[in-house]
């Protein structure tokens, strides 16, 4: 578990190409991704209005490039939250891949995004 900026617990999970962030128990948030062979598209973040600027989304994104790495995956931010924390966290820098128009026309075939 990780605190966010207010002290509140926060944990990562991730099911079905999302991942979500709770605080205290509940979900304010989300991370959708799509593998595609040996990357993980990125696509959409949203965490709640209510729980704005509290780091959540830094927290959720941060977990979740972690959780690829481990997973032996490159990262394809297409969501501009994910883009941003890869800017500021350059030890992701190495196991990011460009948005192509090919990445972009494969995300719109899938379920979800």
């Amino acid at each position: 578990m990780t605190a966010d900026k207010t002290g509140a617990q926060t944990t990562v999970t991730r099911k079905d190409g999302q991942y979500t962030i709770a605080v205290e128990g509940k979900a304010v948030g989300f991370a959708d991704f799509a593998d595609r062979d040996n990357q993980r598209v990125f696509h959409h973040t949203v965490i709640d209005r209510e729980f704005g600027g509290r780091g959540l989304a830094t927290i959720l994104v941060e977990q979740a490039l972690d959780a690829t790495r481990a997973d032996g995956k490159r990262i394809v931010p297409v969501c501009s939250m994910v883009a941003n924390v890869i800017d500021k966290h350059p030890e992701f820098a190495d196991l990011t891949d460009p948005v192509t128009a090919d990445v972009q026309r494969w995300l719109q075939t899938q379920p979800n995004s």
